[in-house]
């Protein structure tokens, strides 16, 4: 049995275009996918280039720096109070449904499952509690308390230190293919969630252990 089962949160369990819906009542159904995505992919890159530069800040600041950038560059000029209510929005977005069916078995098979993120614990515990998931998790484990991002490989060892596990016997369960190949470059086991047929993996050197459709099937690779 796995000694500690890590879950990347945002992207993973958490939808993070769930903010699509508020989107579009601020500028438009045309315009909303193209903003939420550009705002996603401009808040991994933050964080990708603030660990390369060591110069760490929270995550919360990389979304808000990321949501100020895409309204500058696709040219919408949101007021301080829409701006306000997409970030607020982040605290209430929408678990994916495949993920608490998963949970679920896990937890009823006895393992420890752990949120691993790059968020801060307070903002990734108040995500969970409106998602209604916070009680499958032992523990939250925040890149914050290393100070810097995911894919830095303190960031797994860190997980193995607080989980008190060995990374061969420690999984990341992730859809976020730059985390998955993180894990496994230090050693621990990863289960990439690939939901769409179009989604494709870097072909580098480190393939995950297990790719799945689902985070429900999880426990038929893991078993009881």
């Amino acid at each position: 049995m796995a000694t500690a089962l890590g879950f990347d949160v945002y992207g993973t369990l958490i939808d993070t275009h769930g903010v699509t819906s508020l989107l579009e009542t601020l500028i438009g159904p045309d315009e909303a996918p193209r903003f939420s995505a550009t705002w996603r992919e401009k808040q991994l890159e933050y964080t990708f280039r603030r660990g390369l530069m060591r110069q760490y800040c929270k995550f919360g600041t990389c979304t808000r720096h990321a949501l100020e950038f895409t309204a500058l560059s696709l040219g919408h000029k949101l007021t301080t109070d829409q701006m306000e209510s997409l970030i607020d929005q982040y605290a209430r977005l929408p678990v994916f449904p495949d993920a608490i069916a998963g949970l679920e078995t896990l937890q009823e098979y006895g393992y420890p499952l752990y949120a691993f993120s790059n968020g801060q614990t307070q903002a990734v515990d108040m995500v969970l509690k409106h998602a209604s998931i916070r009680h499958y998790f032992k523990g939250i484990v925040s890149v914050d308390e290393v100070g810097t991002f995911k894919p830095d490989p303190a960031v797994y060892e860190h997980f193995c230190t607080v989980t008190e596990s060995r990374a061969e016997n420690a999984w990341l369960v992730s859809s976020n293919g730059f985390d998955v190949i993180g894990a496994i470059a230090t050693g621990m086991k990863a289960a990439w969630i690939r939901r769409s047929s179009t989604q494709v993996l870097d072909p580098w050197e480190f393939p995950p252990t297990a790719i799945l459709d689902s985070i429900a099937t999880l426990s038929d690779v893991l078993g009881p």
